[in-house]
Protein backbone atom coordinates (compact mmCIF):
# COMPACT_ATOMS: atom_id res chain seq x y z
CA UNK A 1 0.00 0.00 0.00
CA UNK A 2 2.84 2.22 0.74
CA UNK A 3 3.63 5.31 2.62
CA UNK A 4 0.76 7.89 2.85
CA UNK A 5 1.23 11.71 3.41
CA UNK A 6 -1.42 13.57 5.26
CA UNK A 7 -1.45 17.03 6.23
CA UNK A 8 -0.19 17.35 10.33
CA UNK A 9 -2.40 20.40 11.25
CA UNK A 10 -5.30 18.62 10.66
CA UNK A 11 -7.30 15.79 12.29
CA UNK A 12 -8.76 14.45 15.54
CA UNK A 13 -6.94 15.59 18.25
CA UNK A 14 -5.85 12.04 20.10
CA UNK A 15 -2.64 13.15 22.12
CA UNK A 16 -0.59 16.29 22.93
CA UNK A 17 1.15 16.99 19.63
CA UNK A 18 3.26 19.42 20.59
CA UNK A 19 4.59 17.27 23.34
CA UNK A 20 5.35 14.64 20.67
CA UNK A 21 7.48 16.63 18.68
CA UNK A 22 9.18 18.54 20.87
CA UNK A 23 11.66 17.97 23.71
CA UNK A 24 10.40 16.10 26.25
CA UNK A 25 8.63 17.34 28.76
CA UNK A 26 10.22 16.80 32.59
CA UNK A 27 9.81 12.93 33.58
CA UNK A 28 8.64 11.94 30.57
CA UNK A 29 10.93 10.96 27.43
CA UNK A 30 10.41 11.07 23.21
CA UNK A 31 9.49 7.18 23.97
CA UNK A 32 7.13 8.12 26.22
CA UNK A 33 5.20 10.19 24.67
CA UNK A 34 5.77 8.28 21.45
CA UNK A 35 4.44 5.34 23.06
CA UNK A 36 1.36 6.79 24.94
CA UNK A 37 0.36 8.38 21.06
CA UNK A 38 0.62 5.14 19.31
CA UNK A 39 -1.74 3.76 22.23
CA UNK A 40 -4.15 7.09 21.53
CA UNK A 41 -4.10 5.83 17.67
CA UNK A 42 -4.90 2.07 18.86
CA UNK A 43 -7.47 2.65 20.85
CA UNK A 44 -8.96 5.16 18.20
CA UNK A 45 -8.47 2.85 15.48
CA UNK A 46 -10.62 -0.24 18.18
CA UNK A 47 -13.51 1.99 18.60
CA UNK A 48 -14.00 1.82 14.41
CA UNK A 49 -14.56 -1.63 15.01
CA UNK A 50 -13.46 -2.32 11.58
CA UNK A 51 -12.73 -6.17 12.19
CA UNK A 52 -9.16 -5.70 12.22
CA UNK A 53 -6.75 -8.03 15.02
CA UNK A 54 -3.32 -7.95 16.35
CA UNK A 55 -3.13 -3.97 15.72
CA UNK A 56 0.05 -2.91 16.58
CA UNK A 57 1.00 0.94 16.21
CA UNK A 58 4.26 2.70 16.12
CA UNK A 59 4.57 6.14 16.35
CA UNK A 60 7.69 8.57 15.73
CA UNK A 61 6.42 11.93 16.86
CA UNK A 62 9.64 13.60 15.62
CA UNK A 63 8.80 12.78 12.04
CA UNK A 64 5.28 12.63 12.95
CA UNK A 65 5.16 9.13 11.41
CA UNK A 66 3.29 6.33 12.08
CA UNK A 67 3.84 2.53 11.24
CA UNK A 68 0.86 0.26 11.57
CA UNK A 69 0.71 -3.75 11.45
CA UNK A 70 -1.88 -6.55 11.86
CA UNK A 71 -4.47 -8.11 10.09
CA UNK A 72 -7.88 -6.53 8.31
CA UNK A 73 -10.50 -8.82 6.72
CA UNK A 74 -10.41 -6.16 3.94
CA UNK A 75 -9.33 -3.90 1.66
CA UNK A 76 -11.66 -1.32 2.60
CA UNK A 77 -10.73 -1.69 6.71
CA UNK A 78 -7.41 -1.19 5.53
CA UNK A 79 -7.57 1.42 3.67
CA UNK A 80 -9.93 3.24 6.99
CA UNK A 81 -7.05 2.34 9.64
CA UNK A 82 -4.67 4.21 7.29
CA UNK A 83 -7.59 7.16 7.53
CA UNK A 84 -7.58 6.62 11.28
CA UNK A 85 -3.96 6.94 12.07
CA UNK A 86 -3.50 9.92 9.42
CA UNK A 87 -6.55 11.68 10.11
CA UNK A 88 -4.93 12.78 13.34
CA UNK A 89 -3.33 15.83 14.19
CA UNK A 90 0.61 15.86 13.76
CA UNK A 91 0.88 12.55 11.89
CA UNK A 92 2.31 13.46 8.57
CA UNK A 93 2.62 9.91 7.23
CA UNK A 94 1.41 6.77 7.32
CA UNK A 95 3.43 3.50 6.49
CA UNK A 96 0.37 0.41 6.26
CA UNK A 97 1.98 -2.93 6.64
CA UNK A 98 -1.23 -4.15 7.70
CA UNK A 99 -2.23 -7.59 5.93
CA UNK A 100 -5.14 -8.11 3.97
CA UNK A 101 -7.61 -11.70 4.56
CA UNK A 102 -9.39 -10.58 1.40
CA UNK A 103 -7.74 -8.67 -1.17
CA UNK A 104 -9.06 -6.05 -3.03
CA UNK A 105 -8.12 -3.24 -5.35
CA UNK A 106 -7.14 -0.49 -3.57
CA UNK A 107 -9.02 3.09 -3.56
CA UNK A 108 -8.12 6.43 -4.53
CA UNK A 109 -8.04 8.87 -2.22
CA UNK A 110 -8.89 12.79 -2.21
CA UNK A 111 -7.20 15.48 0.13
CA UNK A 112 -10.42 17.73 1.18
CA UNK A 113 -9.90 21.68 0.89
CA UNK A 114 -11.98 24.61 2.15
CA UNK A 115 -15.36 24.74 0.03
CA UNK A 116 -15.35 21.09 -0.52
CA UNK A 117 -18.45 18.96 -0.37
CA UNK A 118 -19.12 15.54 -1.02
CA UNK A 119 -21.62 16.34 -3.74
CA UNK A 120 -18.28 18.07 -5.57
CA UNK A 121 -16.01 15.15 -4.52
CA UNK A 122 -18.70 12.75 -6.44
CA UNK A 123 -19.15 15.00 -9.26
CA UNK A 124 -15.32 15.10 -9.91
CA UNK A 125 -14.64 11.23 -9.41
CA UNK A 126 -17.98 9.75 -10.91
CA UNK A 127 -19.13 12.62 -13.07
CA UNK A 128 -22.25 12.59 -10.68
CA UNK A 129 -23.05 14.42 -7.70
CA UNK A 130 -25.77 12.97 -6.64
CA UNK A 131 -23.08 9.67 -5.88
CA UNK A 132 -21.54 11.64 -2.53
CA UNK A 133 -23.35 8.75 -0.49
CA UNK A 134 -20.77 6.38 -1.55
CA UNK A 135 -18.30 8.11 -0.53
CA UNK A 136 -19.83 8.84 3.17
CA UNK A 137 -20.39 5.15 3.19
CA UNK A 138 -16.41 4.46 2.26
CA UNK A 139 -15.31 6.63 4.87
CA UNK A 140 -17.67 5.16 7.80
CA UNK A 141 -17.53 5.28 10.22
CA UNK A 142 -14.75 7.86 11.34
CA UNK A 143 -17.33 9.97 9.27
CA UNK A 144 -20.52 10.61 10.85
CA UNK A 145 -22.57 13.12 9.01
CA UNK A 146 -21.77 13.69 4.94
CA UNK A 147 -21.74 17.51 5.66
CA UNK A 148 -18.66 17.04 8.59
CA UNK A 149 -15.51 17.09 6.61
CA UNK A 150 -12.62 19.60 6.47
CA UNK A 151 -9.61 21.04 5.18
CA UNK A 152 -6.40 18.99 5.26
CA UNK A 153 -8.63 15.77 5.85
CA UNK A 154 -7.66 12.70 3.72
CA UNK A 155 -10.87 10.39 2.08
CA UNK A 156 -11.52 7.19 0.67
CA UNK A 157 -12.75 7.03 -3.08
CA UNK A 158 -14.00 4.11 -3.82
CA UNK A 159 -14.30 2.52 -7.40
CA UNK A 160 -18.24 2.75 -9.19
Amino acid sequence: MGLFSFIKEAGEKLFGGKDAQAAPVPGASQDDLNIKAASAIEAYIASQKLGASNIKVVFDGVQGKVTVTGDAPTQAAKEKITLCCGNVANVTSVDNQITVTNPEPEAQYHDVVRGDTLSAIAKKYYGDANKYPAIFEANKPMLSHPDKIYPGQKLRIPAQ
